[in-house]
């Protein structure tokens, strides 16, 4: 057998949300796209600014702009706007050092884990969580812990607490949080970092590539500012629109314990795991276009759309103050089976099993409102079965 027992293991037990996405494909080429209603991928359908297309098109097309090899962290010049723009938005002082560029959040949490974690470390995750977070832990020999959300799904620090080892290494947080939407409140960051201050060899690591899509005035707390260890990965997939393009970058808080040499670690895995660097053009458009953004509206009136029809149908959900997800309670306790109900009606949802989170659905809103719309008859027939 070629295949390692663990991808065939992987295989089985691979992301609902690809699954959910092929079948998707399999339906539209069937039915045709318009008659088929895709909420199962968080793959932005906005246009990138068009500051940023202009961007894309001058660097590449300038004879100023190599595209060969730099440095594995990075172009030294885009770092240090990186830094810069860092250092403003979560009120901390960080240098060029401070930053690694990343083959987006997914590259960049694989080169922090990496970097951190011996054989058999545990790396404690939130339910729900982005399902790619425990093979990331353990294509790096790390052992994956998952503790449930308490109320409201945010963050229960007592089942945190509880939850750490002497072989704990790392926690993973998600805000604004994909699947829920849920924005973590700023008492959640001190009481992570009161609960931290005698594990001083546990590193926060917060996944936020949503942190620039939130709704009605909320605030993102500074993890970096209030939590000493802690690190930042994030990447343009979202607030930019550029997913496919794979950039992003990690930023190092400045109370990281031997920062020197955890940077150092960050460089080498990022070349030893066959990323090399960042892609050499995006990195400079990112650095270009930092502080541009999609329009966040787009999202909210989607929200609000389809919180509607989830109002009227009677469906139980916690309302999402970020990201482009509503988590919704499945009238059955079988969440896969609800979203099997759904696929009779051409609608496609991922279960919360593959969120480690059962009896919950996930409806992905980066999509237009016609599609928004055009499945409400189809959902609310699926909910009446269901409870009939």
């Amino acid at each position: 057998m070629i295949v390692s027992q663990q991808m065939l293991e992987y295989s089985k037990t691979s992301s609902w949300i690809r699954k959910m996405f092929e079948e998707g494909a399999r339906l539209k080429a069937q039915y045709g796209k318009e008659n088929v209603f895709d909420f199962s991928l968080g793959n932005p359908d906005l246009v990138p600014p068009r500051h940023v297309i202009d961007t894309m098109v001058s660097l590449a097309l300038s004879k100023a702009t190599p595209h060969g090899y730099m440095p594995n962290a990075g172009y030294p010049h885009v770092r240090q706007k990186i830094s810069e723009y860092v250092s403003k938005i979560y009120e901390v002082v960080l240098k060029p050092e401070d930053i690694v560029m990343s083959c987006g959040a997914g590259g960049g949490m694989n080169v922090v884990l990496k970097s951190i974690l011996n054989p058999e470390d545990e790396v404690i995750a939130i339910a729900p969580y982005f399902v790619e977070y425990r093979f990331y832990c353990e294509n790096h020999g790390g052992k994956f812990v998952s503790i449930e959300c308490g109320k409201d799904f945010l963050p229960d620090l007592d089942k945190i607490r509880q939850a750490i080892t002497e072989k704990t290494k790392a926690i993973i947080i998600n805000s604004p949080n994909n699947p829920t939407g849920r924005v973590y409140p700023e008492n959640i960051f001190f009481g992570l970092r009161d609960l931290l201050a005698e594990h001083p060899d546990v590193l926060v690591i917060a996944d936020e590539p949503y942190r620039r899509l939130v709704y009605d005035d909320v605030k993102i707390p500074s993890v970096l500012k209030i939590v000493p260890r802690s690190v930042v990965v994030t990447s343009a997939s979202k607030d930019l629109s550029l997913a496919g393009e794979r950039i992003g970058y990690i930023a190092a808080g400045p109370g990281v314990s031997e920062k020197e040499k955890f940077i150092d670690a960050l460089i080498l895995a990022t070349r030893i795991l066959g990323f090399v660097n960042a892609p050499s053009l995006m990195q400079k458009v990112l650095g270009e276009c930092i502080e541009s953004g999609i329009d966040v509206n787009i999202y909210k009136r989607r929200r609000d759309a389809f919180r509607s029809i989830l109002d009227d149908i009677g469906l139980f959900y916690v309302p999402p103050e970020g990201a482009f997800y509503l988590f919704v309670k499945s009238p059955i306790e079988d969440d896969v089976e609800f979203c099997k109900v759904l696929l009779n009606e051409k609608i496609l949802a991922v279960p919360g099993i593959g969120f480690g989170y059962k009896g919950y659905v996930r409806f992905a809103y980066c999509v237009d409102e016609t599609v928004i719309q055009g499945a409400a008859p189809g959902l609310k027939r699926a909910v009446a079965l269901l409870k009939a």
